[in-house]
C-alpha cells in the first residue's frame, strides 16, 4: 500500500470542504499538513477554523501546522512556506484549493467580485505554486495539484457566469502551463474536479441549498482520489485534468455509492464535466 507516512502537504483553504478531507485523509497516513487558510474565528456560516483542522488533523493520526493565509497576500503566503519548511523540513505537495465564486452574469458581476475571483483562484494558485517550487524541486515524489476543471472550451461553460469560468480556467492553464516547465524536473502538476457535485459549505450557502447537498456526494472522494494521484510516481504523472471517479475506478475502486451524501439519491453533476 502506497503511503504518504512523513509527506508534507501544503494545503490552502484547508480549514473546511475539500481542503480538509484531503488533509484528513494524508492524516491517516501520518502526514504532515499545512492547514493554509483564513478562518483563525469561527464564522456563523461557515464550519471550522485553521485549529479546528489542526486538531481533526492531528487526532486522526497526523502533524499539522495552522497558518493564517489568504492567498491574494504573497507575503502572507511566502511566510508561511517558510515556517511549514522550518517545521517539517520541506515541502512534498501543494494542494491549490482555496477558491472563490460567484455565479453571476456579466450585467450582475461587480468588479470587487470579479477581483476576488481572479485575485483567490488564478493569482493565487501562481503565487503559491511560485512559493513551493523552490522546495517541490527537492522532494523524491513532488506534486501540485489544482482543484480546477478541465479546460473545455466550449460556449456553456462560460455563457452565464463567464467571471467565475474565466478565474478557475485560469488555475487549469497553470496546470497545462507548469506541468510543461517542470515535467523535466520531476514536478507533477494536475487538476483534480467532481464528476458530481460535491457537499460543501459553498454548495449549502450559495448553490442550492439542502436539497443540491442532497444530490451531493462527500468531499471524501476528493480526498481518496487526491491521494491516488499523490502515490504515484510525479514523472508518470503530470498535465493531466482528472475527474475523481475515473481516478478512483482506475485504481479499482469499485464502490462509489458510499460517497453519497444520500445513499440511493440521483447525483447532481457538476460543472464543466
Amino acid at each position: 500500500m502506497a503511503t504518504l507516512k512523513g509527506k508534507t502537504l501544503y494545503i490552502t483553504g484547508a480549514s473546511r470542504g475539500i481542503g480538509l478531507a484531503i488533509g484528513l485523509r494524508a492524516a491517516r497516513d501520518g502526514a504532515n499538513v499545512v492547514v493554509a487558510a483564513k478562518t483563525a474565528e469561527a464564522h456563523p456560516k461557515l464550519p471550522g477554523t485553521i485549529y479546528s483542522a489542526k486538531e481533526e488533523i492531528e487526532k486522526a493520526g497526523g502533524k499539522a501546522l495552522a497558518c493564517v493565509v489568504d492567498v491574494r497576500n504573497e507575503e502572507q503566503v511566502a511566510e508561511s512556506v517558510e515556517l511549514a519548511v522550518k517545521t517539517f523540513g520541506g515541502i512534498d505537495i501543494l494542494v491549490n484549493n482555496a477558491s472563490a465564486i460567484s455565479l453571476t452574469g456579466t450585467l450582475e458581476t461587480s468588479m470587487k467580485r470579479y477581483d476576488l475571483m481572479h485575485s483567490v483562484n488564478t493569482r493565487g494558485t501562481f503565487v503559491c505554486s511560485q512559493a513551493c517550487l523552490p522546495h517541490l524541486l527537492k522532494a523524491e515524489n513532488p506534486h501540485i495539484l489544482n482543484i480546477s476543471p478541465p479546460l473545455n472550451m466550449e460556449e456553456r461553460w462560460f455563457a452565464g457566469h463567464v467571471a467565475y469560468t474565466m478565474a478557475k480556467f485560469g488555475m487549469s492553464m497553470c496546470v497545462l502551463g507548469m506541468a510543461g516547465e517542470f515535467r523535466g524536473r520531476g514536478v507533477a502538476v494536475n487538476a483534480l474536479w467532481p464528476k458530481t457535485v460535491i457537499a460543501t459549505a459553498a454548495v449549502q450557502n450559495l448553490l442550492g441549498g439542502d436539497d443540491m447537498v442532497a444530490r451531493s456526494r462527500k468531499p471524501e472522494i476528493m480526498a481518496d482520489a487526491a491521494h491516488v494521484v499523490f502515490t504515484t510516481k510525479s514523472r508518470e504523472l503530470t498535465g493531466r485534468f482528472l475527474i475523481d471517479e475515473e481516478v478512483l475506478r482506475g485504481a479499482g475502486v469499485t464502490d462509489l455509492e458510499r460517497y453519497s451524501f444520500v445513499p440511493g439519491a440521483e447525483l447532481a453533476p457538476d460543472f464543466f464535466v
